[in-house]
């Protein structure tokens, strides 16, 4: 049996823990079976990204008439594109595999590991198993199959198989409005494709705070190519030809049954824990009711020794989640400081058209909590930067009575860049309205956006924040 003072399962963000061991020179196991950077690098965040910064490109060349500009899009060649991005992602993901087989500290193993023992696994492909004295368990998720008839017998796409088509579809169907439908019908249905979105409820992005999912929804609605079916719940799907079939009723009461027929299909409907293979429970790895690793505040599993960080744990099912995580896990595994979890601030953003971003808490969980709360809108147009470059959407601010900040929101441009002056600088449930209302923001730039969300919510002896909302650029 070999054995390495750390044993990593997985190939994201748990082999960041590994690095810091093979610095402190303790030996460090690698397993992973597919392309190393975990499914952010090449299956998911950056690969979906490339692809949606261009569809952002194209929407901006055809806004262009409000600013005056004319711009024609003739053609988009999506081969060339995501030929681009896989060999962009797999040069990366090829370069870490390196790092690793150069490394004096480093064995990798490019195959699955399976647990049959307390900190013991069998390496596919190999006779010999592998012990670590200790365990970081970060296998990550896999997108869900939701049990529709004859979903199984029908050539389907995943989100990892929506990123590399090499030809656009001329209709695609979407199963699921969540973060990836959104995200991935935006894509297509600005390149060129007919998108329509089957969703279970009565929103997309539906886990965002009220007026956002609103904002999002109307936003596609609007959209030229794209047709949604709310409230409807897929419940067969047949191969038609080339084609394929899929037929959704009405979430209800099983009433008004469509059809819908595409050149393809993409399931979105979720992701679980990739633990399939791993036979946790043989290591004395305990599994919640979904699947996912139990661990603790230090994230350390049932077992000891061993802990997990990453989507196999659970929400938030994020990347920048995971590399937080894996502060805590090498902090805990490798340096032994006994440090606990914090997600207060943590924020995220959905890249659809309007982009999204919040932290904190919606509107809706808490008037369910029964928090008491304050709550401001501040339209970007409002703002000069926003009015000038006649850009659409809104910052919404929810703080407690003592203004410490509960929630922030961002619909439009830029959200994702915005929102961290809220997650950084007021750290949600930590810092204070005010805090963020007294930076001295830069002029005429869109995070006055933010300043004049959040200076509704104080009341200073003299307010200097913009309010270009008497005028207009029509």
């Amino acid at each position: 049996m070999q054995e390495f003072d750390l044993l990593i399962i997985g190939g994201g963000s748990g082999t960041q823990v590994g690095s810091l061991a093979a610095e402190r020179d303790m030996s460090v196991a690698v397993c992973e079976p597919g392309p190393l950077g975990g499914a952010c690098i090449t299956r998911g965040c950056v690969p979906s990204k490339a692809l949606i910064r261009r569809a952002d490109t194209i929407r901006r060349a055809r806004d262009a008439e409000r600013l005056g500009i004319d711009v024609d899009v003739d053609d988009v060649d999506l081969d060339a594109i995501t030929s681009e991005v896989r060999e962009t992602v797999y040069e990366k993901a090829e370069h870490q595999a390196e790092s690793l087989r150069e490394s004096e500290n480093h064995t990798l193993f490019d195959a699955r590991a399976r647990f049959v023992d307390e900190r013991t696994v069998e390496i596919e492909g190999h006779d010999e198993r592998v012990r670590g004295e200790r365990v970081v368990v970060a296998v990550g998720a896999k997108p869900t199959t939701p049990p529709i008839d004859g979903l199984d017998e029908v050539d389907f796409l995943t989100s990892t198989d929506a990123l590399y088509l090499d030809e656009r579809p001329d209709e695609l169907a979407i199963l699921g409005g969540g973060y990836i439908g959104a995200e991935l019908g935006h894509f297509y249905e600005t390149i060129g494709s007919e998108v329509t979105i089957v969703q279970r409820g009565d929103s997309l992005v539906p886990r965002e705070d009220g007026e956002v999912r609103e904002a999002v929804t109307e936003s596609f609605a609007d959209r030229d190519r794209c047709t949604l079916h709310l409230n409807r719940e897929a419940t067969a799907v047949e191969e038609r030809g080339d084609r394929i079939a899929m037929y959704a009723e009405d979430a209800g009461d099983g009433d008004e049954e469509v059809e819908i027929e595409a050149d393809e299909l993409l399931v979105a409907t979720g992701r679980k824990p990739a633990t399939d293979d791993l036979d946790p429970e043989a290591g004395g790895i305990a599994l919640d009711d979904a699947g996912f690793v139990e661990v603790d505040d230090s994230l350390e599993t049932t077992a000891e020794g061993v802990w997990a960080l990453g989507d196999v744990i659970g929400e938030p099912l994020f990347k920048h989640a995971a590399d937080h995580e894996a502060q805590v896990v090498a902090a805990n595994a490798v340096a032994d400081r006994g440090e606990e979890i914090e997600y207060e601030g943590l924020a995220h953003a959905v890249f659809t058209w309007p982009q999204v971003a919040a932290c904190g808490r919606t509107e809706e969980e808490l008037e369910e909590a029964g928090q008491e709360y304050e709550r401001a809108r501040f339209a970007y147009d409002a703002a000069p930067m926003g009015l000038v470059s006649k850009e659409e959407g809104f910052v919404k601010v929810l703080a407690a009575p003592d203004g410490s900040v509960l929630g922030c929101h961002i619909v439009g441009p830029e959200a994702s860049t915005l929102i961290h002056e809220v997650a950084v600088a007021g750290r949600v449930g930590e810092g204070s309205v005010e805090e963020i209302a007294e930076a001295i923001h830069v002029h005429p730039a869109l995070n006055e956006v933010v300043l004049g969300a959040f200076d509704e919510l104080v009341d200073p002896l003299l307010s200097t924040a913009p309010d270009w909302s008497d005028v207009s650029m029509e």
